[in-house]
């Protein structure tokens, strides 16, 4: 008996073909499921990535308008061909300005002013920029890409009668004049709608006017009023 015991004992029962199937299954069931989850994540991961690129890329674009415009100065110029172009030459769709700030970190021969252009072209907002104040022939801007996706880049202008017009300078208003202040609207592909209203800091008035000539509105402050304003994309 006692061997027949010990001969029992002694043998070891492994796996049968069914277990080791039914093992595989459920490890490879929850390998599938972890691997959705992981890919899952990084395609979240990659899209937040984008946003936050999308976001920071607008938000550096309208900062750059922005300083432009604050640091506007009632400074005209000579043209190409020796004509005389306006402190703030603007258009429903673009705008050419002088601005203060032209940094000279090496005290170079020239003038701390600068001129600027922005315009739209091909769904993307540029920036250019001349390297002399007045120009002589032949000179044009040297153009940088800022934001891309804009379907719409809009402009108005605001002068001390209070009428918000497309284009400045009128005719009446002299060429060394600037705008009270000048609304912007740019619409996005993706973002919708911004606009800024920005005050030029040289022509704050001493009361605020509205669109409709009223002077009932409070005075406008030094700076940009409110800005990013979404309507029909995402916050």
């Amino acid at each position: 008996m006692k061997p027949a015991i010990h001969a029992m004992c002694g043998r070891r029962r492994g796996f049968t073909l069914i277990e080791i199937l039914v093992a595989l299954v459920v490890f490879a069931a929850m390998a599938a499921i972890t691997w959705g989850a992981l890919g899952q994540i990084a395609r979240t991961r990659s899209a937040l990535a984008a946003e936050q690129d999308r976001f920071a890329a607008i938000v550096r674009s309208m900062g750059d308008l922005e300083r432009d415009l604050r640091q506007a100065i009632a400074r005209p110029l000579r043209g190409n061909y020796g004509e005389p172009v306006p402190a703030v030459l603007g258009f429903a769709d673009r705008i050419e300005l002088s601005r203060l700030g032209y940094a000279n970190p090496r005290a170079e021969p020239r003038s701390n002013i600068e001129r600027v252009l922005y315009a739209l072209d091909k769904h993307s907002l540029r920036r250019g920029r001349y390297a002399a104040l007045d120009r002589a022939a032949g000179s044009v801007p040297e153009w940088r890409d800022l934001l891309d996706q804009v379907a719409e880049f809009r402009l108005r202008y605001l002068g001390m009668d209070g009428t918000w017009r497309e284009q400045w300078p009128p005719r009446d208003v002299a060429p060394e004049e600037l705008p009270r202040a000048i609304e912007l609207r740019m619409r996005l592909e993706d973002f919708g709608e911004l606009r800024r209203v920005l005050a030029l800091p040289s022509t704050i008035p001493a009361r605020g006017v509205g669109a409709s000539g009223s002077v009932d509105m409070p005075a406008l402050p030094p700076g940009p009023l409110p800005v990013l304003l979404p309507s029909g994309g995402r916050p």
